[in-house]
């Protein structure tokens, strides 16, 4: 049996934090090595276990992966959660890579003054409730079943929860007009079944 993967990252949520998501998602424990030094991130780099010379990386399965997207394609395809044929994974890349420009929008947050924040957090809930939450919400009412894709929990479905809650962050009643996304205990069933504690 193979070790539990190990992830490679600073002490924070950045590109990393949907690498955990989906693990825990799938039921995988983790290890987590946080690099708190330049010490730290130089020995991956003359090691080689940075392809590109930047993290997230994680070990898994003997690899040693690069690049947030391949890292959770790889996931979502081991464990399941990529869709059970090529029309699926499409759907799953099409709502995934919307959710992915979304979060864009929050992941500057730590890099911005007071003065920025304020602005582009009036960004993020106008994006989030023009373009992006009601995308979610047609394709859930359309679609009529619990998930995005299928009737299956899929990739999709974690990288939107997870984009809620960021956008809930910045706005706790951004919801309030979307019935098929708010966060509640029914979704995060939908979303986490058989968890009752999901964050």
């Amino acid at each position: 049996m193979a070790g539990k993967p190990k992830l490679y990252y600073f002490d924070g949520r950045g590109k990393m934090e949907s690498v955990r998501w989906l693990l825990a998602a799938a039921g995988v424990e983790f290890e987590e090595e946080f690099l708190e030094t330049r010490e730290q991130y130089e020995k991956l780099l003359q090691g080689g276990s940075l392809l590109f010379q930047q993290v997230p990386m994680v070990e898994i399965d003997g690899m040693k992966m690069v690049q947030t997207r391949a890292i959770l394609s790889y996931i979502a395809a081991k464990y399941n959660l990529y869709g059970k044929d090529l029309k699926e994974r499409a759907l799953i890349d099409m709502y995934v890579g919307g959710t992915d420009d979304l979060m864009g929008f929050i992941m500057m947050f730590p890099f911005l003054s007071a003065e920025d924040k304020e602005k582009q957090r009036a960004v993020v809930v106008q994006k989030a409730t023009s373009r992006y939450f009601p995308a979610y919400e047609k394709v859930l009412k359309d679609h009529g079943q619990d998930f995005l894709v299928g009737n299956n929990f899929s990739w999709a479905d974690v990288h939107l929860l997870e984009a809620i809650l960021m956008v809930e962050e910045k706005k706790s009643d951004v919801l309030s007009g979307f019935p098929q996304l708010q966060f509640c205990d029914t979704f995060k069933q939908k979303m986490f079944p058989g968890s009752q504690e999901v964050i």
